[in-house]
C-alpha cells in the first residue's frame, strides 16, 4: 500500500511540473559597453581617398610688380594660357587691380606629351566624378570605328572554309599582351604599354651631374643649385611641354620652363644657351639648355620644382641613386 501510495504522489508531482514551467533564468550581470542599446554601434573607418584638390583660387587680381610669367610660375599655368583666357592679346600687357579668371585653366584638359614608348594618355570626363582613360599612338591617331570582317576580303582570295579559318597576323609592330585562360586559349589582347593617366605617379630625374650647393628653403631658395662647368648638360627632368624659354624674370637668368601635366612645372635658371624652343615636347633626359651663370655669381644651375605653382623640394622626387 505504501508503495502504491508513493507512486501516485510521484506522477502527481511530475504532472504538475508539465503544466507549469520554470521560470526563465535572467542574467543580471552588468551590460557590457558594446551590449548597451544606447552605445553607437562600431563602425570601420571609411577609406579615405586623396584627390589633390587643386588649392588655387578661380580669380587673381593683379599687384604691382606683377606680369603675366610670373603670375603663371606661381600658379603653375601657361602665361600663354592665361591670356588666352583672359583675350589679353600679345605682348600680354596687364594693369594693376585687372582680375584674371583662372577656371577656364582649372578645367581645361592638359595635352600630355607622348611617353618613350610613343603613347598618349589623355583623361577624358564622362560624369560628375568620373573620369576615363584613352590611349592612342602619338603617330597616328585611333579609328573611331573597328572594321569587322565576315570574310576573308583583304587578299581578295576566293571565299573558302580554309581561308575563312586561317588565323590573322598582327602587324610586326603591334605590341600586345596576350592574356592566356587555365586551358592555355588566348582570351584577350591588349596594348602592353598602355599606361592610366596619373599626374602624381612621375618618375624624376636629375636634371645635371654636380654637387648641391644650395638647399631648399621655401622663404629664400624656391629650388636646389647645382654647381657644374659651363656648358655642360642640362636635361629635361621629366617628359612635358616647354612653356618658357627666355630671361624675362628677373633673378633668373637665361631660363627654361616645362609643364608636366596638370600639376607639375619645372624651372631650369642661368643656363648660358637655351637649345628648346616655346611650345616643344621634350622627353625626360632630353637636352635642353648648358650651364652658365647669366643673372648669377656662379656657374650653377638653379633648379625648381612647383606643385600647383607651390615651390617643393627637389630632392624629395628625385633618385638618391
Amino acid at each position: 500500500m505504501k508503495k502504491a501510495a508513493s507512486c501516485l504522489i510521484l506522477c502527481g508531482l511530475l504532472a504538475a511540473c508539465e503544466s507549469n514551467p520554470p521560470a526563465p533564468v535572467i542574467d543580471r550581470l552588468p551590460e557590457s559597453k558594446s551590449a548597451s542599446p544606447s552605445a553607437k554601434p562600431t563602425q570601420s573607418k571609411p577609406v579615405v581617398v586623396t584627390t589633390g584638390k587643386d588649392w588655387r583660387p578661380d580669380t587673381y587680381t593683379v599687384k604691382k610688380g606683377d606680369n603675366l610669367l610670373r603670375i603663371g610660375l606661381e600658379f603653375g599655368y601657361d602665361y600663354k594660357e592665361i591670356a588666352a583666357a583672359n583675350n589679353i592679346p600679345p605682348p600680354y600687357s596687364i594693369k594693376v587691380g585687372q582680375v584674371l579668371n583662372f577656371a577656364p585653366l582649372k578645367s581645361k584638359p592638359v595635352n600630355e606629351p607622348a611617353n618613350a614608348d610613343g603613347v598618349v594618355v589623355s583623361t577624358v570626363k564622362t560624369s560628375p566624378g568620373v573620369t576615363e582613360t584613352t590611349n592612342a599612338t602619338a603617330a597616328t591617331a585611333p579609328s573611331a570605328v573597328t572594321p569587322v570582317l565576315s570574310e576573308p576580303r583583304a587578299t581578295r582570295e576566293p571565299y573558302s572554309v580554309e581561308a575563312m579559318n586561317r588565323p590573322v597576323s598582327k602587324p610586326a609592330d603591334a605590341k600586345t599582351a596576350d592574356t592566356k585562360t587555365t586551358d592555355g586559349k588566348v582570351a584577350e589582347s591588349k596594348p602592353a604599354d598602355a599606361k592610366p593617366a596619373d599626374d602624381e605617379a612621375m618618375n624624376w630625374s636629375w636634371p645635371t651631374q654636380g654637387k648641391v650647393i644650395g638647399s631648399f628653403n621655401e622663404s629664400t631658395n624656391k629650388g636646389i643649385d647645382i654647381a657644374g662647368n659651363t656648358g655642360q648638360a642640362i636635361n629635361a627632368a621629366a617628359p612635358g611641354k616647354v612653356i618658357y624659354t627666355g630671361s624675362d624674370l628677373r633673378g633668373y637668368g637665361k631660363l627654361v620652363i616645362i609643364k608636366h601635366n596638370k600639376t607639375y612645372l619645372s624651372v631650369y635658371a642661368h643656363n648660358s644657351k637655351i637649345l628648346v624652343k616655346e611650345g616643344q615636347t621634350v622627353q625626360a633626359g632630353q637636352k635642353i639648355a648648358e650651364m652658365g651663370n647669366t643673372d648669377s655669381n656662379t656657374v650653377k644651375l638653379h633648379f625648381e620644382i612647383r606643385r600647383q605653382g607651390k615651390s617643393v623640394d627637389p630632392t624629395k622626387y628625385l633618385s638618391q641613386d
